[in-house]
């Protein structure tokens, strides 16, 4: 079951409006056409952590709903940035170099997986993250942290999220306008920069122009 928080989101922060709301949402096919890969998990390399396109679109497309992702562009660059942060979804967990506490289908930093846990546990109670898990899992460490997010509504829904409380009105803005200039920005927002890879699978998204 998927849990739906927007509500609770909506009373929490103020959301970049965008005139450009969409009521269509992502399906498997349109992932696959950005990137073939995800159709299969066969010989996948991390055990547990691949997903497919099938399993994976249903996720996102809540996180967007969630989060208030609503112009195309914003929700195709969350999709091309997943897709290359998690190895086309074949990984959840950061292995190479392999940092502790590195994970989600966008790969945030442990800092920043501990702001996430901690804002679903004031802002939606009945996602199953509380304050006292929280503490516990800092007790435990980083990778402890990770796992109160990395389930797969939450690991799909860590880069809906970043962009919607760490990035600014500016950055959504430049997103829904799909532009290069725009899809960089976002980059600089989430700490790093493009390049060809990134690019290409930003490029296949936008090219869909919808869902």
């Amino acid at each position: 079951m998927h849990t739906t928080i927007f509500a609770l989101f909506a009373l929490a922060l103020t959301v970049a409006s965008n005139p450009f709301r969409r009521d269509n949402t992502v399906t498997a096919a349109d992932i696959q056409k950005v990137d073939p890969k995800t159709a299969s998990c066969d010989n996948s390399p991390a055990a547990g952590e691949c997903r497919t396109a099938e399993q994976a679109a249903p996720y996102i497309a809540i996180s967007y709903q969630n989060f208030g992702i609503t112009s195309f562009g914003e929700q195709a660059a969350l999709l091309a940035l997943m897709l290359y942060e998690s190895g086309d979804f074949k990984y959840a967990i950061n292995h190479f170099p392999g940092v502790p506490g590195q994970g989600t289908r966008n790969m945030q930093s442990p800092a920043y997986n501990l702001k996430y846990a901690e804002w679903l546990s004031t802002v939606c109670m009945n996602c199953g993250i509380t304050s006292a898990a929280i503490s516990q899992a800092q007790a435990q460490g980083p990778a402890a942290v990770l796992a109160l997010v990395n389930t797969d509504e939450w690991s799909f829904g860590s880069a809906a999220w970043y962009l919607a409380t760490q990035c600014s009105a500016d950055i959504r803005s430049g997103l829904s306008q799909g532009t290069q200039a725009g899809w960089e920005a976002y980059l600089q927002c989430v700490g790093t920069a493009a390049n060809d890879e990134r690019n290409a699978l930003w490029s296949a998204a936008v090219a869909l122009k919808q869902w």
